[in-house]
């Protein structure tokens, strides 16, 4: 053997028996206590919330403006109103339709909200409470128009187009599977990318709940099946009401609605709070109030948070506003680790490159 192979063989086994030792050295409770404590170490980390900033009379009216949506780019800001000039017309009953407001950068200033239009909201209807897949293609929410299934049924709307705030086909009703014969609103889309589940979290007042309102959760698995039969979350309904979430996209911190009927903690008459997991399989804590410097005394709720986890929208009636109820927006500071959808675009693209040189090896061979 030619000395330039044997060193070769040699490095080799080196390498295989130090791959083996590493091995044997993560078992057991000390192994999995490291892995968890890595995990921890890599998922994102914020700083506090800053005080709110009313989002002015350009995006805010004297009706009602609540329940907001943000784009994934930041550019487009989705709001339920009250505000006349939509599909009901001069709107004296004040039925509630869906608005956009745009800007042309994360730094520009919110232009004046224009109406979705009748494919979207329905006359002598409350129609509300967007929220997005993270690709921007499809859009739930919330109607109380005639329909097959309750008092009020999630629907799901479709564009090509992604950029076009105006290019939504009509609504379509989610079908008597996920809807009840109750109020089913506010919707949440959540994709786990870790685990190819995707659930959707809404308010119900079906009955088997601890409150009047309480959070509920339908899942499908991969893209093309059917949302299942809602199940209750527990640990994020309370004896009081309990509505709007906001999920960041790693699934791991969830914002929601909740009066203070039976939460410590409460601030207002409804505050926002918020609840975390350590992955994506386990159960939610039990929430915890943003505390005094979000809420007010007042009514706070209906949270949005952008894709980035560092900003949040939401309405308030606190005063100083234009309306009874204006949207607000705080921020925070992203301090560093990665999310669980970030670590598994890492792992997807690290996956396509191992793929692409194992097809270049059989090319060149």
């Amino acid at each position: 053997m030619k000395s330039i192979e044997r060193i070769i063989l040699l490095a080799a086994l080196a390498a295989l028996a130090q791959a083996c030792a590493s091995d044997k050295a993560v078992v057991g409770p000390s192994a999995s206590t490291k892995l968890a404590a890595d995990a921890a170490g890599e998922q994102p980390q914020y700083g506090p919330w800053a005080a709110p900033v009313n989002l002015g009379p350009v995006v805010n009216s004297s009706y009602n403006d609540n329940h907001p949506a943000i784009s994934k780019n930041d550019l487009s800001l989705y709001i339920t109103s009250g505000r006349p000039g939509g599909v009901n017309g001069a709107n004296l009953l004040q039925f509630e339709e869906i608005w956009v407001s745009q800007r042309a950068t994360p730094d520009a200033d919110w232009g004046l909200p224009a109406n979705l239009g009748p494919a979207i909201n329905g006359v002598g209807a409350n129609t509300g409470s967007p929220t997005f897949t993270p690709d921007g293609h499809t859009m739930y929410f919330h109607s109380n128009r005639p329909g097959p299934c309750g008092l009020a049924d999630l629907y799901v709307a479709r564009r090509h187009d992604k950029g076009d705030d105006f290019g939504w086909e009509p609504g379509a009703n989610l079908g008597c599977v996920v809807n009840g014969p109750f109020n089913d609103n506010g919707p949440t889309y959540f994709e786990d990318e870790t685990q190819g589940i995707t659930t959707l979290y809404f308010t119900s007042t079906r009955p088997g709940g601890p409150g009047d309102y309480d959070i509920y959760a339908s899942t499908r698995v991969g893209e093309d099946g059917d949302f299942g039969p809602a199940v209750l979350v527990p640990e994020l309904s309370g004896p009081g009401r309990d509505t709007r979430t906001a999920i960041r996209r790693d699934g791991l911190e969830i914002f929601l609605s909740s009066d203070v009927s039976g939460r410590l903690g409460g601030v207002g008459s409804q505050d926002i709070w918020v609840s975390t997991r350590p992955t994506t399989s386990d159960l939610w804590s039990a929430p915890v109030n943003l505390g005094p410097t979000v809420n007010s005394t007042a009514f706070d709720g209906a949270p949005a948070l952008s894709f980035d986890g560092t900003t949040l929208y939401f309405f308030s009636e606190r005063p100083g506003g234009f309306g009874k109820r204006d949207l607000y927006v705080t921020t925070r500071a992203r301090l560093g680790g990665q999310d669980g959808a970030e670590a598994a675009a890492v792992e997807s693209h690290e996956k396509a490159k191992a793929r692409g040189r194992k097809e270049t090896d059989k090319k060149e061979e």
